[in-house]
């Protein structure tokens, strides 16, 4: 194991952490998860990202502190999102275990780590890989993340904390794609090694046409594409209610013109969907409060700036000519070219990994594919989904039925962005972990409210006036 300079970093920052509390804690995990083609250590051939370290750092601050730990019981309870995230963990550990040795050699699988056997056609037999070990591992983190977020999260003081990071995390996010196509053009991406030392397959020296593909601060295209999806989601609907509307609405912008210009086929394909999405919150929220400016703006203003756009690509030939080689090459053609081929063939050999496991899956981390539902299907079949697809719908659809609040706009946001990571993800996911960015904001939008000190202080004093210090003994941190 060796400890490379970012971690050497990540561990000072953590120590420093630990004397600011949880939520500034849970603040620096947010900015820290950025670093996606990052490795703090590594181990072998596997890296560990610098969030997945500093996530250590945010457990023993909950734990060692003065934190409520009532939201994690609550959301740990059954029925509740962490329980089926849990459940997924758990049949997730146990599949990557048993499955590939009970079923070995039954089905051909393209492993997503390294197999005993050596590859033919891309293909081996099925059997245990590396990643049976590793996977289980970063799911695990996405959980014990999610929990966190959302203990985080219930105070008023730890929502704002993750909001702000979010917004620091899409800046950064931003700042990262600049540098990147920046140090392209003059010959300096050396520059940025300190943070592409992750035992991944790099590809940030590509492009498409002429047109430099960017990853920002992520190994590649799809994987940084994938990712703003979900800056978009988050940022834009923060700005469709309204909530520091002049950020959040360059933000939102920026972000969906980097997706539009990365290269990635995901970006293209996806951006239509998450559009789509932020136009149907937009119409819910339309004059629903004095804040609702933004997504008026929006709704009724989107169809004629998208008529106007569509004229005036079709009127000049050579735009037109320009835009249609660039989506000809990135999606229409996309099936034909040598990545479009083995995609398809990746996602094809899932699926039969799925019917040749009787739908219990080959094991989490065994088999990669090329889209987030059929990673799921392979790897952990029908009860993997189950467990997912029951976490999601609770994580994402309970907002509550409290007023315009600023807590509900952040959940809302929060579950915007989950959806965008999830079309990604469909489009382009190759495993079944979705990354901390997806948990962060899935544990933002299940968190619930609990009141403060502060908030309960009138109630306190009103009771303390009425029947003297017993308001001490009944300091609870619940209302009367």
């Amino acid at each position: 194991m060796s400890v490379e300079p970012i971690g050497v970093f990540t561990l000072v920052l953590g120590f420093y952490a630990l004397s600011l509390g949880s939520a500034f804690t849970a603040a620096l995990l947010v900015i820290m998860s950025i670093f996606g083609s990052a490795a703090a250590l590594v181990v072998g051939s596997a890296s560990v990202p610098p969030a997945h370290l500093f996530l250590l750092f945010l457990v023993i601050s909950i734990v060692s502190g003065r934190t409520d730990l009532r939201p994690a019981t609550a959301m740990l309870s059954v029925g509740k999102p962490g329980f089926w995230l849990a459940a997924l963990v758990t049949y997730g550990a146990i599949s990557a275990y048993f499955l590939p040795r009970l079923l070995s050699g039954e089905t051909l699988i393209v492993p997503l780590g390294i197999s005993e056997y050596p590859l033919t056609r891309g293909v081996v037999p099925l059997g245990p890989v590396s990643s049976n070990f590793t996977q289980p591992i970063y799911l695990l983190a996405d959980f014990v993340c999610f929990v966190a977020i959302s203990v985080i999260g219930s105070t008023s003081a730890g929502c704002r904390a993750i909001v702000n990071a979010l917004i620091a995390y899409a800046a950064l996010n931003i700042g990262f794609a600049l540098l990147d196509l920046a140090t392209a053009a003059t010959g300096t991406q050396d520059a940025l090694q300190f943070m592409r030392n992750a035992q991944y397959t790099f590809h940030e020296n590509e492009s498409v046409n002429g047109m430099k593909r960017i990853v920002g601060s992520w190994p590649e295209a799809s994987a940084f594409a994938g990712t703003t999806l979900g800056v978009l989601g988050f940022t834009g609907t923060l700005w469709l209610c309204g909530r520091t509307s002049r950020w959040q609405g360059f933000l939102a912008v920026a972000s969906l013109l980097l997706i539009m210009l990365s290269t990635s086929s995901t970006g293209l394909v996806a951006t239509p969907v998450c559009l789509a999405i932020m136009y149907c919150t937009a119409l819910s929220k339309c004059g629903t409060s004095q804040a609702s400016g933004n997504a008026t703006a929006f709704v009724l203003l989107s169809p004629l700036l998208l008529v106007v756009a569509t004229l005036v690509v079709i009127l000049s030939n050579d735009l037109y000519g320009m835009l249609y080689e660039y989506v000809d090459i990135l999606v229409l053609s996309k099936a034909t070219s040598n990545s479009g081929i083995a995609r398809g063939a990746w996602n094809s050999f899932g699926m039969q990994n799925f019917w040749d496991s009787s739908g219990f899956g080959v094991g989490l981390g065994t088999a990669r594919t090329s889209s987030f539902p059929i990673a799921v299907l392979s790897n952990v079949g029908v009860p993997g989904a189950i467990f997912f697809a029951t976490f999601a719908i609770a994580a994402l659809t309970r907002m509550g039925n409290s007023p315009q609040t600023f807590e509900r706009d952040v959940k809302l946001a929060a579950r915007n962005g989950c959806l965008c990571l999830l079309v990604g993800g469909t489009v382009a996911g190759a495993t079944v972990d979705l990354g901390l960015l997806f948990f962060i904001l899935a544990g933002l939008a299940a968190s619930r409210p609990v009141p403060s000190v502060e908030a309960a202080a009138p109630f306190l004093r009103l009771r303390q006036q009425s029947d003297g210090p017993a308001w001490v003994a009944r300091n609870d941190h619940t209302l009367p």
